[in-house]
């Protein structure tokens, strides 16, 4: 016999998520978090873990703990506002700011957070400002650099541009992926100016670090979708008990980053039924029972929840639930989740009312747009044309299979053609999302809403169809994805 403790309730839920059993891991973290309620480092840690498995409010609550951990440091009280934005509830923490002594609001730190979240809200002037404020008080600032590339349109005798390709050399003593984003705000400069050789150059050099630090394997993630596709067939599907989850609340934008996803997103949140949308990652976490997400591991979960009335529905319902944690409970949410094209036949059975509007965009046009984004998120595969045209090439496989097979419920909208031609395509569109037509969607730059993606400026502008063809200024620079993109 043996006086071991038992693990922590922590350590417990770490191998409940193991066991794919998402709830309980959930409860075990909510349990922690009742009992031991002081704050300290460990939060952040937790933190990370509520996030994989979709529990925002546990996660905001972890970070909070986080930043509270005494002696406090500006580095914590910035990650637990980060989180707060993350989750929609940029106001928290900015109430918060306002609370704090003027010396320390006009922090560099509390500066760029100040001015990221007037770029995220559309406010570019009030961003501009306050990003060159911190700027005079840090000037070898990496991350504020790049904030103001993001939002400013450069000129070939920009002083900004002088300053950055000045000051380039003492960036490189910065840790490698804040160099990284820098070299990719200054990419973003020349670019801007029309000087596409040094852009691709600075590009490239910001691409190589973030390579050496996110290495992508494409033959494991053709061999995912190969068997993906080999396994989950209309005629499998039918193994699959039928889910009682009948909401249509979601409307989900399928589509390669930088294919016109969040201007579509812009579109819909424009109408007056849906509340609003954003990248959220949830359906993924909801899957989290099906293990590896493949069909295989759909019978396995099912085979395990032998006895429960409608398994394939109580996932359902636990997105909803992570819905209604993000956004309320009110309005019809737009959920434009990178990577959903690995889950879409589990996505479509779950939510049996659900549709799908995937954007395709011109291959060179979307990929050049790919590596010239400094993407926050986990994108391994953007870090090289080559791996890009790979990672394409796997998704233009997934695309032909689940439209083929889901032909009613996939709505394919090509970009050109939005671009060039809204007033035919945003009906199409909101009539797949059985919206009834509204004014307002044919000028969603209008809309006052949080954008947190790469094309936060963008969508601010009217359509226009003026990137179709962007590509075309790298020409030479394009042979490398098209030599893998194209090939037999």
């Amino acid at each position: 016999m043996t006086n071991e403790n038992p693990p922590s309730l922590i350590l417990q839920a770490v191998d409940a998520l193991q066991q794919h059993d998402r709830r309980r891991a959930a409860a075990l973290i909510r349990e922690d978090m009742r009992i031991n309620t002081a704050p300290g480092h460990r939060w952040r840690s937790i933190g990370r873990l509520c996030d994989t498995i979709g529990e925002i409010d546990l996660a905001i609550e972890a970070a909070r703990r986080y930043s509270a951990e005494e002696p406090q440091t500006l580095e914590r009280i910035l990650h637990y506002w980060g989180e707060l934005a993350a989750y929609g509830r940029a106001d928290r923490a900015l109430e918060e700011v306002k609370r704090l002594p003027e010396n320390l609001r006009t922090h560099p730190g509390i500066l760029h957070f100040r001015g990221t979240i007037a770029s995220q809200e559309g406010d570019f002037s009030e961003a501009e400002a306050l990003h060159r404020e911190a700027l005079e008080k840090a000037p070898l600032a990496p991350q504020t650099w790049f904030a103001l590339a993001m939002i400013k349109t450069f000129k070939p005798d920009d002083a900004d541009l002088a300053e950055m390709a000045r000051i380039r050399p003492q960036m490189e003593k910065a840790e490698p992926s804040v160099y990284a984003r820098f070299l990719y705000a200054l990419a973003k400069a020349h670019h801007d100016a029309g000087d596409y050789d040094r852009a691709f150059e600075a590009y490239s050099a910001g691409a190589a670090i973030r390579r050496a630090e996110e290495p992508y394997d494409p033959q494991k993630n053709r061999a995912f979708a190969e068997r993906l596709v080999k396994e989950f067939t209309p005629e499998a599907a039918q193994k699959l008990t039928p889910s009682g989850c009948a909401s249509e609340r979601a409307i989900f934008i399928n589509g390669l980053p930088r294919s016109g996803t969040t201007l579509v997103e812009q579109i819909l949140t424009s109408h007056s039924a849906v509340s609003d949308g954003a990248e959220l990652n949830l359906f993924r976490a909801a899957l989290i029972p099906t293990g590896d997400f493949s069909f295989s591991g759909a019978l396995s979960y099912q085979q395990r929840a032998q006895g429960a009335q409608d398994p394939w529905g109580e996932l359902g319902r636990d997105y909803l639930a992570m819905l209604n944690a993000r956004f309320g409970e009110q309005g019809r949410i737009v959920d434009k989740t990178l990577n959903h094209a690995r889950f879409i036949g589990l996505l479509l059975h779950v939510l049996p009312k659900a549709k799908i509007i995937w954007l395709r965009r011109d291959p060179e046009d979307s990929a050049l747009s790919c590596f010239r984004s400094f993407f926050t998120q986990p994108m391994p595969w953007c870090w090289s044309l080559e791996d890009i045209a790979a990672h394409f090439r796997m998704d233009d496989f997934l695309y032909r299979h689940w439209t083929t097979h889901f032909p009613e419920r996939i709505l394919t909208v090509p970009y050109e053609e939005l671009a060039s031609d809204p007033e035919t395509w945003i009906p199409k569109i909101l009539n797949h999302a059985d919206l009834a037509l509204e004014p307002q969607v044919f000028e969603p730059h209008k809309q006052k809403r949080t954008v947190r993606t790469a094309s936060v400026a963008q969508v601010r502008n009217p359509i226009s169809p003026n990137r179709i063809g962007a590509a075309k200024a790298y020409d030479s620079q394009m042979n490398a994805f098209r030599k893998v993109y194209y090939a037999d």
